[in-house]
């Protein structure tokens, strides 16, 4: 059905309607920017070092709630960004974690995977389908009978997929083999501006000259404690992995505002009958996963740049569209990826996690107690999946199954506790409900691992980094600025899922299909 959705509001797009005008009090043009991994406590202490056109700005006299909370367990720059847009947990959106386990396959593919689309300036083929209800963007579209245009453009394809939505205009995100800007084949309009650029000044022609220096001397980076930095640093991006590394850079935020830039100029967003919508991505995560203490320099580098890229799209939407007449927000996915450690450093308790060496052990443990057998399908994202058909063929209990399976995973090493689909479903919501929010019946796996914090998971490959596991909570700022906003501090925890409802109250359309949560109330 998602497949069909575009087409359909394109085509009730071309009938004779009456012409429809956007409301007085509604916003022109809708700017979202989600910036990955984005922590307001690293805003507060490098404020000083930015200038006043960007963070401080929307501070300044935007509303500012400092503390978001998405919810679950386990969240992720998929997961996070399909909760931002539609409003949803996990367990209704389908967007389980970036990656998922396909049991009829037993690989695990990227969460958009689809291989009945093909790709421009990408072999990677991928579309909107495994997000299963609609988002902002598609009640905005469906609201105007197709007439407002939808943009999204971002780093990595599942954070501009998803925040473009089922019925967008295009969304693009720089391609990991080609360096170009891609998109697939799912969405029908490629503004010929992104053709353009791709072929006369992408990144590919450029990426072997790039330089990552510090804007700044050394004695300017003091917006991280215990961090003196006595020398500072300079990348180049060389080797297959080079467009991998520019976007876990700074650099790459430069680029994703200068598409997004061309889709207001070019694209004369903002400027029609109806309201528009443009999804901003940005990076705001460590270089490479690096710890802040050794790359400190780096991460607050990274901010200050970030600060003028948002200087720079705000003062593009002020030149053409008026702030007057925009509505911007500014949200973090609300997690990190956290830093690896050398093991045992001042004796703190740590050790490393195998998930393929544990799956393959309890596959060993269910042949010794039932048959030779391949049990266990894969594991993913903390979960093991087991082949319910072949045990209930095999004319076993499958609950009986499982509890053996999660009793012999919960005594190894590191495994700090082991949750089975039934406790996930059935249990009691006061315990369960972090998991359960994330949790998808359809979709996630038989058992759910929770390893012990301050142990390194390995993943034993050349492609997945390994995970040193953290379970702080990592503080998350939401902005709201533009149009109708009072300037505000709000101080009180509220739920990411209150974004999206929030967004289609200031647009005047209905709230996504799986949105239940209360708008904010101090956004009118």
């Amino acid at each position: 059905m998602n497949r069909l959705f575009a087409p359909i509001v394109f085509v009730l797009a071309a009938l004779p309607v009456k012409a429809q005008t956007a409301p007085d009090d509604a916003p022109r043009l809708v700017v979202g920017i989600t910036v990955d991994q984005l922590r307001s406590d690293y805003l507060e202490r490098m404020s000083h070092l930015f200038g006043d056109k960007g963070f401080n700005r929307l501070t300044a006299g935007g509303t500012v709630y400092e503390q978001v909370s998405f919810g679950y367990a386990r969240a992720d720059r998929s997961s996070s960004t399909a909760t931002i847009y539609t409003g949803a947990y996990p367990s209704w959106h389908g967007i389980i974690s970036n990656e998922r386990f396909i049991r009829e396959e037993r690989v695990v593919r990227p969460v958009l995977y689809d291989s009945e689309q093909l790709g421009n300036f990408t072999e990677s083929a991928l579309s909107p389908d495994a997000l299963a209800v609609s988002t902002v963007p598609d009640e905005l579209k469906s609201a105007t009978l197709g007439k407002s245009r939808v943009y999204s453009v971002a780093p990595e394809a599942d954070m501009a997929i998803i925040a473009a939505g089922h019925a967008a205009n295009a969304a693009f995100w720089l391609d990991d083999a080609t360096g170009k800007w891609a998109t697939t084949t799912y969405y029908r309009d490629i503004p010929h501006y992104i053709n353009e650029l791709n072929i006369r000044d992408g990144v590919d022609m450029r990426i072997d000259t790039m330089v990552w220096k510090p804007l700044y001397g050394a004695d300017k980076y003091t917006g991280i404690p215990y961090d003196t930095p006595e020398f500072l640093f300079g990348y180049r991006f060389a080797g297959a992995d080079k467009y991998s590394n520019f976007k876990h850079s700074p650099l790459v935020n430069a680029e994703v505002t200068r598409v997004a830039r061309k889709f207001i100029e070019n694209g004369l967003l903002g400027r029609g009958e109806v309201p528009d919508y443009l999804c901003v991505g940005y990076y705001g995560g460590n270089y490479m996963g690096h710890s802040v203490q050794d790359y400190g320099a780096e991460l607050q580098d990274a901010y200050i740049r970030l600060d003028g890229e948002i200087a720079s799209l705000l003062d593009c939407i002020d030149k053409n569209v008026g702030l007057q007449n925009a509505l911007i927000y500014v949200v973090s996915t609300g997690y990190t990826d956290a830093e690896g450690r050398p093991h045992g450093l001042y004796g703190i308790p740590t050790g490393e996690f195998y998930p393929r060496k544990a799956a393959a052990l309890l596959n060993y443990y269910l042949m010794a107690l039932y048959s030779h057998e391949q049990w266990v399908l894969g594991y993913n994202a903390g979960e093991i999946y087991l082949d319910k058909a072949l045990v209930e063929k095999q004319g076993h209990d499958f609950d009986e199954f499982v509890v053996k399976s999660a009793e012999f995973l919960s005594q190894m090493e590191g495994v700090q506790d082991v949750m089975t689909a039934r406790q996930i479903m059935h249990g009691d919501l006061s315990w369960v409900a972090p998991v359960r929010r994330k949790y998808n019946r359809k979709l996630s796996g038989d058992l759910v691992l929770t390893i012990q914090p301050g142990w390194e998971i390995n993943y034993e490959d050349d492609t997945t980094p390994n995970k040193y596991v953290h379970y702080n909570a990592v503080p998350a700022t939401l902005i709201f600025f533009g149009k109708n906003i009072t300037p505000q501090h709000i101080m009180r925890q509220v739920n990411a899922t209150q974004i999206a409802p929030t967004l289609s109250g200031a647009l005047r359309i209905r709230a996504p299909s799986a949105s239940a949560s209360l708008a904010l109330p101090e956004i009118k």
